[in-house]
């Protein structure tokens, strides 16, 4: 998927407890960066989460896969750039998927998370809020990243 069909984008620099032994970012902190980067996905959207989502309908998401796929390494000090994007909508479920570039033009990695709605007490799967659902294709169509 190109650059440009990617609607949040989130600027980091590597810092140095991010490095391991082989003076290359440990493979557990892309994980970080990709959430940090749906926090501001969630901020765009204007629901920061939690209060934004939780208290606003009732629901909470939980985490139900994630896969990275690692094509280059990061390293101490690098500029990055993780690219966030709602993928796919489902009846209970979310799909996002990211790509990590260290400025300007090396692409780093790929991820996708899957997400369940579902009541936060019972934690059973429950809908998707079509307010949500209308906030997230409103800002997929309107919000290139940068």
């Amino acid at each position: 998927m190109p650059r440009e069909d990617f609607s949040c984008c989130h600027r980091l620099r590597v810092r140095w407890a991010e490095v391991d032994m082989q003076k290359i970012v440990f493979n557990g902190h892309y994980l970080t960066y990709i959430d940090t980067a749906i926090a501001d996905y969630w901020r765009a959207i204007g629901l920061p989460y939690p209060e934004g989502y939780v208290e606003r309908y009732a629901s909470d998401v939980f985490l139900r896969k994630a896969t990275v796929e690692y094509l280059d390494s990061a390293r101490y000090d690098d500029a990055l750039k993780v690219l966030c994007r709602a993928s796919r909508l489902g009846h209970n479920s979310m799909t996002f998927m990211f790509k990590i570039w260290r400025d300007p033009d090396d692409l780093l990695g790929n991820a996708e998370l899957v997400y369940v709605n579902a009541d936060p007490q019972s934690r059973t799967a429950v809908p998707l809020p079509e307010e949500f659902r209308q906030r997230v294709l409103a800002f997929e169509r309107t919000a290139p990243a940068q």
